[in-house]
């Protein structure tokens, strides 16, 4: 499944989460979804910063929404049964995170509030961990190949390390975009022979293209390939689980986009994007799938939970959502799915005040105030 980042449109697409769940409510009810028959579920990630959103979708569903995610913003499937069972109409909310730092206007880091030092981690941390492993291969890469001159020509010095074919994981170049081809112009994939051969090191022909796609003070003086690494020259093999929504399921939805992933300017937001991209699609074939959904009223969306770390004073982030895209079906057999663009201009056009929203702290005063409730274990025969 190829993903293209740049169809994840983020500038006309923010909502406020304030402004976000009264909308999306009332989009839910005009499609026929009824005030307090509606079980809304979320599949986020267990961070202590989703905890606000979750608030909100409390507030305004008027019920603690059921819980059908696992860390990474993972949606566990095999819970789709659970969920259908506990109310008449259906929601699920779905989406992968990332930090964003307002002071360095940096995406990947959050400032947790109660750590001693409001220490900045890494938000999404199993993203984070994911993404570790793939973002040393490539810093390694970047300063292991190196631009040089062979008697006045253009070459290129590659570390021994990836010319061997055999390894079973790593990062691995393409290697026909590297090396000038062989005397038959490459027709048979041959790669030109080696010009020099240091200890750990090997120095070939470089290819025209790749020449003529470096800067005109690249081409004069030996320094490493760094950044002009591009995602087309390389990419990676990693053992990974294919166990179904088991530990590794994160890292499954984001290895083939990794070579994009390391080299974005905005590595964890773009890594986010992947996975709210992947899951949205696996996600939406399993609910058709599942019986427990047929003839009911549902709406699935997805998107990007945006956790902006906290001010002095503050205690939630200010917490914004970028829609992706919504699968709506209702019980008149109706069914469609709501693009970027469809979706942000449908939530836009309703009305961010929620009439039939309950009031947490009144809510729980009342039930404070109601007299107590003995709980009584008869007696089995």
């Amino acid at each position: 499944m190829e993903n293209r980042f740049d169809e994840f449109q983020i500038g006309d697409s923010l909502f406020r989460y304030s402004a976000f769940v009264p909308r999306f409510y009332n989009l839910c009810k005009s499609y026929g979804f009824k005030s307090g028959q509606i079980m809304p579920s979320r599949a986020f990630c267990s961070d202590e910063n989703q905890g606000f959103p979750i608030i909100l979708i409390a507030k305004h569903f008027g019920t603690f929404p059921f819980n059908h995610g696992m860390v990474g913003g993972i949606v566990a499937t095999d819970r789709h049964g659970p969920h259908a069972h506990h109310g008449q109409d259906l929601v699920i909310i779905q989406a992968s995170h990332v930090g964003y730092d307002p002071d360095s206007q940096t995406f990947g880091s959050y400032k947790r509030l109660q750590t001693q030092t409001l220490e900045h981690t890494a938000c999404c941390g199993k993203i984070g961990a994911v993404m570790d492993w793939y973002t040393k291969e490539y810093a390694y890469a970047r300063q292991n190949i190196r631009y040089t001159l062979a008697d006045g020509r253009a070459a290129i010095l590659i570390d021994n390390l990836y010319l061997e074919p055999d390894r079973g994981q790593g990062l691995f170049l393409r290697l026909n975009k590297l090396i000038a081809p062989g005397p038959s112009g490459g027709a048979d994939n041959r790669l030109s022979r080696p010009i020099g051969q240091l200890s750990t090191a090997t120095l070939f022909p470089m290819h025209t293209e790749l020449e003529e796609k470096l800067p005109p003070a690249h081409r004069d003086r030996s320094l490493s390939i760094d950044r002009d690494l591009t995602p087309d020259l390389f990419y990676f093999k990693r053992d990974i689980s294919d166990t179904l929504e088991g530990r590794d399921q994160l890292e499954k939805n984001l290895a083939r986009q990794m070579p994009r992933i390391v080299t974005s300017p905005h590595p964890f937001l773009s890594a986010a994007i992947a996975n709210t991209r992947i899951e949205f699609e696996r996600s939406f074939r399993t609910l058709l799938q599942a019986p427990g959904y047929r003839g009911r009223n549902l709406v699935f969306i997805s998107g990007i939970n945006i956790d902006i770390s906290p001010r002095e004073g503050q205690l939630f982030p200010l917490t914004k959502f970028i829609p992706w895209a919504a699968y709506v079906q209702t019980g008149k057999n109706r069914s469609f799915i709501m693009e970027q663009t469809e979706l942000t201009d449908a939530l836009k056009n309703m009305s961010p005040k929620n009439p039939d929203k309950i009031e947490l702290s009144k809510a729980i005063q009342e039930m404070e105030n109601r007299p107590e409730m003995q709980v009584v274990l008869k007696d089995v025969p």
